[in-house]
């Protein structure tokens, strides 16, 4: 059996309806609303009809700030302990440095006899330059999604790209590179360190220097003094030269215990040795067998850099690669690591 259509109505006819207290069930009933008479008295309002919510919705109540917070790294500490050369080509394979040393033996003068010869050896120490590479790809849907929280995919992408690439140059700077066959070293494993020295143990039995007192702490740093003046024959006073002190980031603050007169390791360093400047670095920390360590250093000797950062590219385009729906892109950069030019300028403790 055929029923016929409560409400024909056409596409015109179709609009809102404003239910007013004379409507009926029967008219309501026609609309497709259909409520039960008993529940409803018409002299009140109507139900509401929809799952109940706020009226303004979140997202028209949210208010964005203009500074992304951004995560962040541990900062790059071998450039601020040791400097930065730039140095050759990226596509060159090593880095030779020329060490000369002088030969000579006078005797005394004599008219008849031969006079001796000064001569000198010729050595390169030779470094193999490593390089690393680094790209983006931002595509056309990204770009513009992005566009509407005010992000620019390409800078960002380009931003994360140069940190990956100086994160390991400092990583290089610090632990070198191996290959397998190559030469690349860094702050901690070069060739030419010399070998770590233990602090001396202190009244509480323990090397720490969380456990040890104002004047045993200065006793260390005034051990390491003598013993660095003394390495490089008189090379270095620590009186008139500079050098530094890099000290492991878990032990730096205990340069803070002070005397009885109130006064700190720190400031007893500064009133001492006036060119010296500390420095503390995370690598630093359980760097030798799990224990902590510091170094010291002269600046220069003869003139010369102790410690040379042979970089030889911080950030390189390589080329861009165009397609129908984004584009890509290609950096690199190129290190040959950390040489230690002169291996009398320095010292190094462990136990602290």
């Amino acid at each position: 059996m055929l029923s016929n259509y409560k409400l024909k109505m056409s596409p015109s006819q179709v609009r809102e309806y404003k239910v007013a207290q004379d409507t009926s069930l029967e008219t309501l009933d026609r609309l497709g609303i259909t409520l039960c008479s008993s529940s409803v008295s018409m002299d009140e309002a109507v139900p509401g009809l929809t799952t109940p919510s706020v009226v303004t919705p979140n997202q028209y109540l949210q208010h964005f700030l203009p500074t992304p917070i951004r995560t962040v790294t541990s900062p790059r500490k071998i450039d601020e302990l040791i400097g930065r050369n730039i140095v050759a080509s990226w596509e060159d394979e090593e880095v030779v440095t020329t060490v000369i040393e002088s030969k000579g033996s006078a005797r005394p003068y004599g008219d008849y006899t031969s006079i001796p010869l000064a001569q000198f050896n010729v050595n390169f120490e030779k470094r193999t330059i490593v390089r690393f590479e680094e790209g983006i790809e931002v595509s056309k849907l990204e770009q513009e999604r992005a566009n509407k929280i005010h992000i620019n995919v390409a800078s960002e992408k380009r931003e994360a790209a140069s940190e990956s690439l100086a994160i390991e140059l400092n990583r290089i700077g610090f632990y070198g590179y191996n290959n397998g066959t190559n030469r690349t070293y860094g702050f901690l494993n070069e060739p030419s360190l010399p070998a770590y020295t233990t602090v001396a143990t202190g009244a509480s039995s323990d090397t720490k220097w969380s456990t040890k007192t104002y004047k045993e702490i200065c006793a260390d740093i005034r051990t390491a003094v003598a013993a660095l003046r003394v390495r490089s024959g008189d090379l270095f006073d620590p009186y008139s030269d500079s050098f530094t002190i890099a000290i492991s980031l878990s032990a730096i603050e205990y340069l803070s215990v002070v005397s009885d007169y109130g006064n700190s390791v720190r400031d007893w360093i500064k009133e001492t040795y006036p060119s010296c400047t500390i420095k503390s670095c995370i690598e630093l920390d359980k760097a030798n067998g799990g224990s902590n360590i510091f170094y010291l250093y002269a600046d220069k000797i003869d003139g010369k850099p102790v410690w040379a950062n042979n970089v030889v590219t911080v950030y390189r385009m390589l080329g861009n690669e165009q397609g129908i729906k984004g584009y890509k892109e290609g950096y690199s950069n190129a290190t040959s690591g950390v040489m230690l030019n002169y291996p009398v300028g320095i010292v190094r403790y462990s136990g602290i």
